[in-house]
């Protein structure tokens, strides 16, 4: 019966199945093209990565001096503004501390004030003593000199009073020897002999000016060392203005460092109130009323969600087209179906490898390529909607539109040189 059967009947199976695999591989040629044309006009110039996640840069809260804790008044996960209090420490010591450092300073403050009305009180008083020594000195000086000129002026008057007692004697003895031989008259010899004591009682009164001239010589020679020893101590006087006025400028020094000291101690007490330094949520609290905290030991943080950002890890494959500026896609896996946008802005100088903590060893003979991933920055158009937040640490999908490549790749140096540097 199988060799009677029509040859028609048989072959009609064969045809309905190439008919299908016709259309299958009609239908797999047109799913193909259509999925060509679509990464063509669609996905050709957008690269994709699922390596993102959501970044903040965080203010860390720490004490900057050493302190009891005696409030906390936030916790975790509250929003706080810039310069809200966050912890306060005991203040008392440095409260005492500046109490102190304002007493020194008054003492200071009293001692230069004193020693500016004494200084130059001293200073006048020891000049004017300085002039008077020095006139008195100079007029001692002056009347040693005219008594040395006295004296000088009156031993040569005595010297010609000697002459002329000597020429008077020998005319009294000539005329004494005429009178008694009688060659020569009474009043000849009367006359030469009152010559002879008029000279002799000249004689007489210059040694006499003589004797009070040196004495006068001796007590003006006196009188010039005490004036000069007056003078020395008036000298020795100037000498100690100067020396206190150079305390003065110690003083002023030491009044500067109490000042110093004051504007340290109450820089102390104010950092007893930590504030809070920027606008964000509050994170990582491991304070407590009663704890004893140290300068720089972590605190809390500061989490400023408004400011968050996208640190998207490409493959380095996947950057030869990506420049600064290009619009970005981000998806968060928290939110299915809801997308933010964005821009590029920055590109790291370096893959991820290269900043770890131990660098990776490539010099060894048992080396494999691994593609590396080089962190993109990623900044929101906008801070995000309030029913759709991100927070630090959610895992992303970034999508880069390269369409437009004129952006830079190198973001420009926007930090402008101070007026007064050199070109």
């Amino acid at each position: 019966m199988a060799e009677n059967q029509n040859p028609e009947t048989e072959s009609k199976p064969n045809r309905v199945r190439a008919r299908r695999v016709k259309t299958a591989v009609w239908v797999c040629v047109v799913a193909g093209l259509m999925s060509g044309v679509y990464w063509w006009l669609f996905m050709r110039n957008r690269v994709t990565t699922d390596d993102a996640y959501a970044k903040v840069d965080p203010a860390p809260i720490s004490a900057r001096v050493p302190g009891t804790v005696i409030r906390v008044l936030v916790e975790n996960d509250r929003r706080v503004e810039e310069g809200r209090v966050l912890v306060e420490l005991d203040p008392t010591d440095y409260r005492v501390a500046v109490e102190r450092a304002q007493a020194a300073l008054n003492q200071n403050e009293a001692e230069v004030r004193a020693a500016e009305i004494s200084v130059p009180l001293t200073d006048a008083q020891t000049s004017g003593q300085a002039r008077a020594a020095e006139a008195a000195l100079k007029a001692a000086r002056d009347a040693e000199s005219q008594a040395r000129h006295r004296l000088g002026e009156l031993k040569n008057t005595r010297s010609a009073v000697a002459a002329d007692l000597a020429q008077f004697q020998r005319d009294f003895e000539r005329f004494d020897n005429l009178y008694k031989t009688g060659a020569g008259t009474r009043r000849q010899q009367e006359q030469a002999l009152t010559a002879l004591r008029k000279a002799q009682a000249q004689l007489a009164a210059a040694d006499s000016q003589i004797l009070a001239t040196e004495a006068s010589l001796a007590a003006a020679t006196q009188q010039v060392e005490r004036a000069g020893a007056q003078f020395q101590v008036a000298q020795s006087d100037r000498d100690n203005v100067e020396i206190q006025q150079y305390r003065l400028a110690s003083l002023r020094a030491g009044r500067d460092k109490s000042s110093a000291e004051l504007e340290a101690a109450r820089l102390n007490l104010s950092y007893c109130t930590i504030t809070a330094p920027i606008d964000g949520f509050i994170a990582q609290k491991s304070v407590q009323v009663g704890a004893r905290v140290q300068p720089g030991q972590p605190l809390m943080a500061v989490v400023p969600l408004q400011d968050i950002y996208v640190e998207a890890n490409y493959k380095e494959t996947q950057l030869k087209n990506v420049r600064l500026g290009q619009p970005a896609s981000i998806r968060a896996d928290i939110y299915p179906g809801w997308s933010y946008t964005g821009k590029v802005a920055g590109i790291r100088a370096g893959t991820g490898a290269a900043f770890s903590l131990i660098p990776a060893e490539n010099a060894t003979g048992n080396w494999i390529k691994v593609v590396q991933r080089v962190p993109v920055r990623i900044l929101l158009d906008g801070p995000p909607p309030r029913d759709h937040p991100l927070r630090l640490g959610l895992s992303l999908v970034v999508t880069v539109d390269t369409s437009d490549r004129s952006g830079p790749v190198l973001m420009a140096d926007t930090v402008k040189p101070p007026s007064n540097a050199a070109p």
